[in-house]
């Protein structure tokens, strides 16, 4: 196989990235306005349930399959051999979450009054799995993910123009947010036989591929817990209007964090690559320029999420959803502790096959989430569930650094890292400062946003260059030759 450039990989998923910004930024301000609190708040809590059955479909198999596929990839046999046996594996996983939802909507009558947005957001669950994105991850087809994305985002806004129109047409948006996350994983499973051939093959070892698969689904599980338990306890607890605006800043929270954890997403195969064939020299190398990246934009995004988060929640989803803007930024805060955790957990510890050490970590995560909620829900409603985020983060963050120590340690003794967060703190001291001159000057909404952004980035920008931030300045030196050649 030709050897995928790392660089182009990440310029093709940030693309990716931007466009699940750019979609939801068109409709979700539409569809909030359309639907009201209400609508939204059925759309999420329903969306929610569907979550956990989607679990049990995917299991840890994606993620198992790129770890083993790899291996494969430059052999037509062998990986069709593989791919099959994990596609086989998924049809059966898929079979028992649609008979497990079955199960929970007929004994469930609370459930009754969302079952037809229920049973049209399942429909996800076996499209996912006919999607079979793990093997464009193992074959690096990033630029085929990228024009598909760009298609059917493009069909699907025309879609809600038309077909959502007021209130009553929230199952016409349900069925649209479907199309939009899924329906191109039908071209998906057609355009698989390019890479490699797959069929159904019940002829393997269930369980060699089982304990992987399940000891990763725990993982998945517990941080799939600690990610819907809010919007489901609040639907419990409290009612649709409480849940409609946390799921308006939850939204939000996660356009913004995509957007951040895009250079984190192409880096984890190239670093399982390189641990998997033990260069560790160039594994650190590798993690040490992801450390550097990552923290050279992930401080200023949450800086400044939390600095501009009521103007975002103005003009995105309307004055209706304004209380959501203390939850973001509660949430901002999390966005740390998620993506370091992430990095420890997803670029070192599931490398070394260390998936129960994680599972550690995912599941006292989750579990502390639940509690927490149950406390603080019925005190602080929206905001608790944002604190109670933020809390199993850090927990997670802190736990997984334990668990890979051994691995990732060397990240806190480097002396440019730990160079290089100083000059990023003190850019984001920029950056309070800026939003606080616009907030201070400008009394419109959106040119309060735009003014803040642009000269807050402007700011941050000349104080990492001017302090000889290494990586900003790598970066610089990269533009300027790409310029000039």
């Amino acid at each position: 196989m030709k050897k995928k450039s790392l660089g182009v990989n990440a310029l093709l998923n940030s693309l990716q990235t931007i466009l699940n910004l750019i979609f939801p930024l068109i409709t979700f301000p539409y569809a909030s306005r359309i639907l009201s609190v209400d609508g939204m708040g059925k759309f999420n809590f329903s969306n929610s349930i569907v979550s956990y059955f989607s679990l049990i479909a995917s299991l840890g198999i994606s993620t198992f399959a790129i770890r083993e596929g790899a291996k494969y990839r430059d052999d037509r046999e062998k990986i069709s051999k593989f791919a099959s046996r994990v596609f086989t594996f998924n049809l059966a996983s898929t079979l028992i979450a649609y008979i497990a939802l079955a199960i929970t909507l007929f004994v469930a009558p609370a459930l009754h009054k969302y079952l037809t947005s229920i049973l049209l957001l399942s429909i996800s669950i076996i499209l996912t799995t006919l999607g079979t994105d793990w093997v464009y991850t193992i074959f690096e087809e990033y630029g085929y993910l990228t024009l598909r994305n760009i298609i059917f985002k493009i069909l699907s806004v025309i879609l809600l123009f038309v077909f959502v129109r007021s209130s009553d047409d929230y199952l016409n948006y349900v069925g649209i947010s479907v199309f939009a996350s899924v329906g191109s994983n039908i071209l998906n499973f057609i355009y698989a036989r390019k890479l490699c051939d797959i069929k159904i093959d019940t002829h393997f070892d269930w369980k060699a591929y089982a304990v992987p698969i399940f000891t990763i689904f725990s993982v998945t599980v517990a941080i799939q817990i600690y990610v819907s338990s809010d919007v489901t306890i609040l639907g419990f607890l409290k009612n649709d209007y409480v849940v409609g605006i946390y799921s308006t800043s939850v939204k939000i929270y996660y356009i913004v964090g995509s957007l951040l954890m895009a250079i984190q997403v192409v880096t984890i195969p190239r670093l399982a690559m390189l641990m998997g064939q033990h260069r560790m020299r160039e594994y650190r190398r590798v993690m040490r320029q992801l450390f550097n990246t990552f923290l050279l934009i992930l401080l200023p995004g949450m800086t400044g999420l939390f600095m501009v988060s009521p103007e975002i929640i103005y003009i995105i989803a309307g004055p209706k959803y304004i209380a959501s803007s203390t939850s973001l930024r509660i949430l901002a805060f999390a966005m740390l502790g998620s993506g370091i955790s992430g990095i420890f957990g997803q670029c070192a510890l599931m490398p070394a096959k260390r998936e129960r050490k994680n599972l550690i970590s995912s599941a006292t995560s989750a579990v502390l989430n639940i509690v927490l909620n149950f406390v603080l829900i019925p005190f602080l409603s929206y905001d608790g569930a944002a604190l109670t985020t933020v809390l199993a983060e850090c927990t997670m963050m802190f736990m997984n650094y334990y668990y890979s120590r051994d691995i990732t340690g060397f990240v806190f003794r480097d002396k440019t890292i730990i160079k290089n967060v100083i000059i990023d703190l003190l850019g984001c001291v920029g950056i309070i400062l800026s939003c606080l001159v616009c907030q201070h000057l400008i009394s419109s909404n959106v040119g309060r946003l735009i003014s803040s952004v642009v000269l807050s980035g402007i700011i941050y920008v000349i104080i990492v260059l001017s302090l000889r931030q290494t990586t900003a300045v790598e970066m610089l030196e990269q533009i300027k030759f790409r310029i000039q050649h």
